[in-house]
This record gives C-alpha cells, sequence and structure tokens, in this order.
C-alpha cells in the first residue's frame, strides 16, 4: 500500500483539544501511514537540524466518548522533541481520523478476549508505525524506543514483546483502569512482559486504581532477564475534574508532566 502522508507546512499547532491545553505551542506534522488495509493518522514531531535523531513512538490511552477528537498531545511531543527526539503519536485504528471501528464498537463493555485482541490489534499500528520511520530521513531507526499511558502502556508493553525494533519500553500506569476487571488482560499482559528483553520502565502513581499493572510488568520482566525500573509516584491531585478517572491516574496526563519528565529523559538517555 502506498504511503499517503499529508504534510501541514508552517502551520503552528495549538494544544486545544482536550487534555492537551496550558502546553507551549509547537509545530508538528500530521501524516497518514498503513497499518494492513487500514490508514493510520499520525502526528510527527522534528527537532531542528537534519538528524538522525532517535525516535519515541507514544502511544495515547482511550477517549470514553471521544474517540474521533484529533490529539497529537503536544506537552509529550514538546518535551521529547526539544532533547532532540523525533516523536511519532499514532492515532491508532478508530482514533482521530484513522480508518477503523473505534474501541467501543469493537469491543463494547468486554474486558476479556475481544478486549485482549483489540489492543494487539492496536498494538499493529504501533508497529506499523516503524516502517512509516524507516522512510524518514532524519530519524535513526536504530535508535527507537516506545511509551504510551494507560491502553497506550499496555500497547506499548505489548509492541516490545512482539519486535526486536525497540531499544527501551516506557510503561504509564498501563492496565491499571482495568486490571481488576480482566483477568484475561493480566495474563496477557504478564505474557508480554516476560517476552520483553529491552529496558523497561513502569511508572504509576500511588493513588492510580490499582499499582499492581505496573508492579506485575516491572516482575515478569526482571524475572525474566530483563533490566527493569519500577518508580511509584506519591498521590497525585488533579486541578480540573478527572472525570470519574482515579485522581492519580491523571499524573501521566498535560498537568503532571513535569513531575516524570526528567525520569522519562534519564531513561531514554541511558538507553537510547
Amino acid at each position: 500500500m502506498r504511503l499517503l502522508k499529508i504534510v501541514m507546512a508552517g502551520l503552528v499547532c495549538v494544544a486545544g483539544a482536550r487534555g492537551q491545553t496550558g502546553v507551549e505551542q509547537r509545530r508538528y506534522e500530521t501524516v497518514f501511514y498503513p497499518s494492513g488495509k487500514l490508514k493510520i493518522e499520525a502526528y510527527v514531531y522534528k527537532p531542528e537540524g537534519a538528524g538522525p535523531f532517535p525516535v519515541v513512538i507514544y502511544n495515547h490511552g482511550s477517549r470514553v466518548e471521544g474517540d474521533r477528537e484529533e490529539m497529537p498531545f503536544v506537552y509529550v511531543g514538546a518535551m521529547l522533541e526539544a532533547s532532540g527526539y523525533v516523536v511519532v503519536v499514532p492515532e491508532r485504528r478508530g482514533y482521530g481520523k484513522s480508518d477503523g471501528q473505534t474501541f467501543g464498537q469493537a469491543v463494547g463493555e468486554d474486558r476479556g478476549p475481544r478486549f485482549v485482541r483489540r489492543v494487539q490489534e492496536e498494538t499493529d499500528d504501533a508497529l506499523a508505525a516503524v516502517a512509516f520511520v524507516k522512510t524518514l530521513s532524519y530519524a535513526d531507526s536504530t535508535r527507537m524506543g516506545v511509551m504510551g499511558w494507560s491502553f497506550g502502556g499496555i500497547t506499548s508493553v505489548f509492541a516490545a514483546s512482539r519486535s526486536a525494533a525497540f531499544r527501551v519500553v516506557i510503561d504509564q500506569a498501563g492496565a491499571t483502569l482495568t486490571w481488576d476487571r480482566s483477568p484475561e488482560m493480566q495474563k496477557a499482559l504478564r505474557e508480554a512482559a516476560g517476552r520483553v528483553r529491552v529496558p523497561l520502565l513502569g511508572m504509576v502513581a500511588e493513588n492510580d486504581r490499582t499499582t499492581e499493572s505496573v508492579k506485575a510488568v516491572v516482575r515478569e520482566a526482571e524475572a525474566h532477564g530483563t533490566t527493569a525500573k519500577l518508580i511509584v509516584y506519591p498521590a497525585f491531585t488533579p486541578r480540573r475534574d478527572a472525570g470519574g478517572t482515579a485522581w492519580g491516574h491523571m499524573i501521566f496526563g498535560v498537568e503532571g508532566w513535569r513531575i516524570w519528565e526528567g525520569d522519562v529523559k534519564e531513561f531514554l538517555g541511558k538507553y537510547l
């Protein structure tokens, strides 16, 4: 399938979507790349200069009743771009302008096999971004990391377990909101963590819905000989309404990024 690419030349993209405000305006490029038969939208942040620069693929979480909003995660892109990383933020299938059913259409309230299968399919979209990165002259595809928040944390661990393309993986609160409701995801995530062979950083706030999902990933990785680090942050209280979500989960949103910025940069700098 021919690579489809739309360049938003000279556009200063303002973080106006939900959860994106209060961040320095940054330039990014909106692109589309293939994942199987689907067309996936993504946002690309590029440091100044010719490169080649190391790459981070960032995976977003779920969006209750907001799947089709475009969310470029400017606070993540700006933070890592400023440190010399190319950042690719895919809108996995069913999100933004990407093809495919939304998560709710595909899974509904299921947190069993359909849930696990869907997240694995979204992982296909994150892995398809690797081929896209290889088309970028300024990107060093031999130095690539993957990270994500919530469902994106699950996706990142799955991706690192299925591909040798990554040198590092960061799991930010992966599966904390669904862990106690999905034995199938518990099993799948533990198995995936056991297959990860690159350094892994697990991050979670102590007042998330649970800390066990991230702790289990770190334990399983370590048990199989992988270098893994766990950071449990003190309780976090967002200023804005969390919409019923555990307050600690929102530490990885726009209000909390300065708390964990240094830890992410240190880990990436050490291994990537």
